[in-house]
């Protein structure tokens, strides 16, 4: 077959240090673009991006030539100097160290984008480290409450 071709859903999540609000509503969708155009600039594509104050969901088609270690690297690394730019308050702006990436199935993929699309909704009754373990155990991944959060 002389064409690769790729698609790979992830649905990535990742909190702010320590879970703490530091994404104002009104940041939000400027955040969300600047994040897109770091997935665009990396041949990949960002379908969905949303959360709440300490944390985002974002569900990405990973490019043929990026791992998402390294694409998830980018985003928090270049977002985060970016918000630290928008405003003096936001100067100490910090992700969490690690992170959660899920495959998604192109079957699941519109559950998923009505998922990330209710985040608000959502998040009013259930905190961010429940939704975070019920990921884990849904996707049967086996984990250390003792290194779980920074």
């Amino acid at each position: 077959m002389p064409q690769s071709l790729v698609k790979m859903l992830t649905h990535v999540v990742f909190s702010t240090k320590d879970r703490i609000d530091l994404i104002p509503p009104e940041l939000e969708d400027n955040l969300f673009g600047y994040i897109s155009g770091i997935v665009k600039n990396n041949d990949s594509k960002l379908i969905i991006a949303n959360g709440t104050a300490n944390h985002i969901h974002l569900l990405i088609s990973l490019g043929k030539t990026i791992s998402v270690s390294s694409l998830v690297g980018k985003i928090k690394r270049d977002s985060s100097t970016w918000i630290k730019t928008q405003d003096p308050k936001f100067k100490k702006f910090y992700w969490q160290n690690g992170y959660g990436a899920f495959s998604v199935s192109q079957s699941q993929a519109e559950n998923v984008i009505n998922y990330i699309s209710n985040q608000k909704e959502h998040h009013k009754t259930k905190d961010f480290k429940t939704e975070y373990r019920d990921f884990l155990e849904k996707y049967e991944i086996e984990y250390d409450e003792n290194y779980l959060w920074d």
